[in-house]
């Protein structure tokens, strides 16, 4: 089956949501799994658990049957969600432009092509949408 992972931030912002809705809007055109992932900062003090996310994304888009719900925890964010869509075998990922940024940064300190989503079709084998808020 079809498996689209999307990375939040919680609690949901205005990003957040944007990109969770393009998410659920593709996992609902490819008949898909959706995998609503949060990553606790390790170094930082707010963490939050499964049922929290999940209470927040039911709360704006109501119960999702398809999806499921994943906080891990991790020193470097982009890394951690890499690693994620990785063990999952993702089809689709999806991240907000300003997520898309900071992984910008992050593939340059590891090779000379900044095109992050072209470093990412070549090591995940995975299909990045990103989506910018209107």
């Amino acid at each position: 089956m079809t498996l689209v992972v999307v990375p939040v931030r919680y609690p949901l912002s205005e990003h957040s949501r944007a990109t969770l809705q393009e998410a659920i809007d593709l996992a609902t055109e490819h008949d898909a799994e959706l995998t609503i992932l949060h990553v606790n900062v390790y170094q930082n003090d707010r963490h939050i658990n499964r049922a929290q996310l999940k209470r927040a994304v039911e709360r704006e888009f109501g119960r999702l049957e398809y999806a499921r719900y994943v906080v891990r925890t991790g020193f470097l964010v982009e890394e951690t969600i890499l690693d994620e869509v990785v063990a999952e075998g993702a089809d689709f990922v999806v991240i907000g432009r300003k997520q898309a940024s900071r992984w910008r940064r992050m593939v340059r300190r590891l090779v000379d092509d900044p095109d992050v989503e072209a470093f990412l079709r070549r090591e995940l084998d995975a299909k990045v949408v990103t989506v910018s808020l209107s």
